[in-house]
């Protein structure tokens, strides 16, 4: 794992919420964009090298709205840039890591991903990240 990528915090507005954070972090959010085989809508804001991903439910089903249900708005995940996500994946399970995600899917803001169960990362959410390379 090379270097924490993004920080994702479950939002109920994503409007309100890419407001709030314009005004904390000072500067807008550079990309916005719907993942529907996730059902969210994500907003990613970008100061120095630290990224933060607004992500907001587009249907009561989706894993943000049921996060949201239990937990409310924070933190739901930390996402970690990887070289090479299927050998990561592959490691991960050999050290007894529980993934959610075995095979890489087509995530936000130009990246192939998988998670990581929370109940085997003392209750954290990780996602590992690797750029779609054109």
């Amino acid at each position: 794992m090379n270097k924490i990528e993004h920080i994702g915090i479950a939002v109920k507005n994503i409007e309100d919420s890419n407001i709030l954070f314009e005004k904390l972090l000072g500067v807008p959010a550079y990309k916005s964009e719907e993942v529907a085989s996730e059902g969210v809508v994500t907003s990613f804001f970008q100061t120095g090298t630290n990224k933060i991903e607004l992500l907001m439910a587009t249907h009561p089903e989706s894993p943000i709205a049921k996060f949201l249900e239990k937990k409310g708005e924070g933190i739901h995940h930390i996402a970690f840039d990887v070289d090479d996500i299927v050998v990561e994946i592959e490691r991960l399970k050999n050290e007894g890591f529980v993934l959610i995600n075995e095979v890489p899917k087509k995530g936000a803001d130009n990246k192939l991903v998988a998670f990581l169960h929370p109940k085997a990362t003392n209750g954290v959410l990780i996602e590992l990240c690797q750029e779609i390379k054109s």
